[in-house]
C-alpha cells in the first residue's frame, strides 16, 4: 500500500491501484517543482514595480498605519514589516527570487520550499489589500511542496537518489495535495452550480455566464463570433461539471491504472485555464499556476510518455525498498501531524472563526482561508476607472491612466474589457475608497505624489505640471446580449485636494 511494486518494463501495466491514486512519482513532482518555480519567479520579479506604492513607508500603507492594528504574532511572522525602506524590501524580494531559482534547478529544495513559503506569506501579510486568488494558489502550492521530495528527479541534487524516478510512492504530502486539488475544483464548481441567479445553467436569464465573460479580449471576440450566443449557452454548464468532477475522474483513472483517462482530464482542465487566459484580461499567470497544480496527477512514466527520458536510463536504477506501516509512520509522522493541523485550522477558520475580515490584525485569514468559489455568477456589468485631475497650468489630465487626455469611453484594444488603466496589483486600489481618516488620506495622496515625481514638478520649468486636485470615478456599463453594452454611467468614488495640509 505504501509504495508501488518493483519497476516493470511496461509501466502502463504496473501503474495503478491505491498507490497511484493517493501518491505520485518523482518525475511528476519534478515537473511540478520546475513549473512552480518558473511561475513564482515571474510573480516575484513583477513585484519589484509594486514595492514603492504598496509596501514601502513612502507608499499607500506605511508601517505606522499597519502595525498599530496588528497583533504580536502578525508582527513576528511578517518579516516584510520589519522595515519600510526600499533597500530592505528590495533585498528581501531578491532573496525570494534566488529561492525561486533554487527550486527551478533543484538545489537545496527543502530549504528553498520552506523559505519560499514563509517569505511569500510574509509578503502577503505586508499588504493584504493585494491578496488575490493567485496569492492563495502560491500559498497552498508552496506549503504542500514542503512535504514532497522535490529533488527526486531533474534536479542538481537528484544524484543522491539511486532508484527509479518512475516509482510511485505515497506520503502525507501527496495525499494532502490531491485532496486540496479535489476540494479546490469542487468548491469552484459547486459555487457556480448553487448560484441563486442560475448564471451557469442552460436557462440562465438574461445571459449565461460565459456570454458575459467571453468578450474581454480580441481572442474572446473571435470565440464569440465562432460559437455565437447559442454555443456559449450550451457550453456554460459544462464548465460547472468539469470543475466539480475533474479531480474525482483523475483519481479514479489513477486507481484503475488508465493513463488515457488521467491525461485526458489533465489536458482538459489545462485547456479550460488556457482558454481563460486568452479570453479574460489579467488572468495569464493565474491560469498558468492552476495548470501547474495538475502536475502532481501525472502518471508514472510521464517522462517516457512525453520523450523526456528513456527506458535504458531508468533500467540502471534500483527499485525502492518497501516499508511496512510502522516504518512509514516513523518516516512521515511529523509531516502528517503538521498537515493535519493545517487542514483542521482551515476548517476552524471557515466554520467557527470570526476573524475573516481582520486580515490586517491577525494572520489567520491569510494563513487558513481555503475557499475557491470565484466567478460564481454571470457578469452583470463591466467597470473601469478614470481620474480627471487639474494641473497648475490649468490643463486637465487623467491621473489614473497617466494620460494628457481624459477619455470617458469604455477602454480596450479592439475589445471591451473590465480591466483598469492600471493592471496587476493596482486593481485593488479602487475598492479601498471606504478607507477613512489618515488611512484614506495616505492612500489617495499617493497619486498626487506619484504624478509630481514622475513629471518632475520640482525641477525648473515643470512647475505647471504640478497636480492640484483630482476626482476618481468608477464607470460602469451593463452587459447586454450580442456583445452589447448599455450606456455608461459614472460614480464619484473620491475627490481629493493635493494641496491640503496632509499632503
Amino acid at each position: 500500500f505504501f509504495v508501488s511494486s518493483s519497476v516493470k518494463t511496461n509501466m502502463a501495466k504496473s501503474w495503478g491501484g491505491w498507490a497511484a491514486m493517493l501518491g505520485s512519482n518523482y518525475e511528476a513532482i519534478a515537473l511540478f517543482r520546475i513549473s512552480l518555480g518558473v511561475m513564482l519567479l515571474i510573480e516575484l520579479c513583477s513585484r519589484f514595480q509594486y514595492l514603492h506604492p504598496f509596501y514601502s513607508d513612502s507608499g499607500t500603507l506605511p508601517l505606522k498605519l499597519l502595525l498599530p492594528n496588528s497583533d504580536s504574532l502578525y508582527k513576528a511572522v511578517c518579516m516584510h514589516c520589519y522595515s519600510g525602506s526600499m533597500i530592505y524590501l528590495q533585498l528581501l524580494l531578491s532573496v525570494q527570487v534566488v529561492l525561486a531559482v533554487m527550486l527551478i534547478v533543484g538545489y537545496k529544495t527543502k530549504l528553498a520550499s520552506i523559505a519560499s513559503w514563509i517569505l511569500f506569506l510574509s509578503l502577503t501579510l505586508r499588504n493584504t489589500w493585494l491578496n488575490f486568488i493567485l496569492d492563495r494558489y502560491f500559498h497552498y502550492l508552496l506549503f504542500y511542496s514542503m512535504f514532497l521530495p522535490l529533488d527526486g528527479a531533474h534536479a542538481i541534487d537528484a544524484k543522491k537518489y539511486k532508484y527509479d524516478h518512475r516509482e510511485t510512492f505515497i506520503s502525507p504530502g501527496t495525499i494532502a495535495f490531491k485532496i486540496l486539488i479535489t476540494w479546490l475544483y469542487w468548491d469552484a464548481g459547486y459555487g457556480k452550480y448553487s448560484d441563486p441567479l442560475q448564471g451557469w445553467t442552460l436557462n440562465a436569464k438574461p445571459l449565461p455566464a460565459l456570454d458575459t465573460y467571453v468578450r474581454h479580449t480580441v481572442v474572446a471576440r473571435i470565440m464569440y463570433g465562432l460559437l455565437g450566443p447559442a454555443g456559449l449557452r450550451l457550453m456554460t454548464p459544462t464548465v460547472v461539471y468539469a470543475e466539480m468532477f475533474c479531480a474525482p475522474v483523475a483519481l479514479l483513472g489513477s486507481l484503475v491504472g488508465n493513463k488515457r483517462v488521467v491525461y485526458a482530464t489533465i489536458i482538459g482542465m489545462c485547456f479550460i485555464h488556457i482558454g481563460i487566459a486568452f479570453t479574460m484580461r489579467n488572468t495569464v499567470l493565474l491560469s498558468s499556476v492552476a495548470c501547474v497544480a495538475w502536475c502532481i496527477f501525472l502518471p508514472s512514466g510521464v517522462g517516457m510518455d512525453v520523450g523526456f527520458s528513456s527506458e535504458s536510463k531508468h533500467n540502471k536504477r534500483v527499485k525502492l525498498q518497501q516499508h511496512d506501516a510502522s516504518t512509514w509512520v516513523k518516516r512521515h509522522g511529523i509531516s502528517a501531524l503538521i498537515i493535519a493541523a493545517f487542514g483542521c485550522g482551515s476548517v476552524w477558520f471557515e466554520m467557527f472563526s470570526e476573524q475573516c475580515n481582520q486580515s490586517h490584525k491577525h494572520i489567520w485569514s491569510t494563513l487558513l482561508h481555503n475557499r475557491w468559489n470565484v466567478f460564481v455568477g454571470a457578469e452583470e456589468y463591466v467597470t473601469w476607472e478614470i481620474a480627471p485631475g487639474q494641473l497648475a497650468d490649468g490643463s486637465v489630465v487623467d491621473v489614473w491612466a497617466k494620460s494628457d487626455e481624459v477619455n470617458w469611453n469604455m477602454p480596450g484594444a479592439g475589445a471591451p474589457c473590465t480591466s483598469t488603466a492600471r493592471a496587476g496589483r493596482w486593481r485593488s486600489y479602487p475598492y479601498l475608497a471606504e478607507l477613512k481618516g489618515e488611512d484614506g488620506e495616505v492612500l489617495w495622496s499617493y497619486l498626487c505624489r506619484q504624478w509630481d515625481e514622475e513629471n518632475r514638478v520640482h525641477e525648473a520649468g515643470n512647475e505647471g505640471q504640478k497636480l492640484l486636485k483630482f476626482n476618481f470615478f468608477m464607470l460602469q456599463a451593463d452587459v447586454k446580449p450580442n456583445m452589447g453594452f448599455s450606456a455608461t454611467r459614472k460614480r464619484l468614488i473620491h475627490a481629493h485636494d493635493c494641496l491640503s495640509n496632509a499632503n
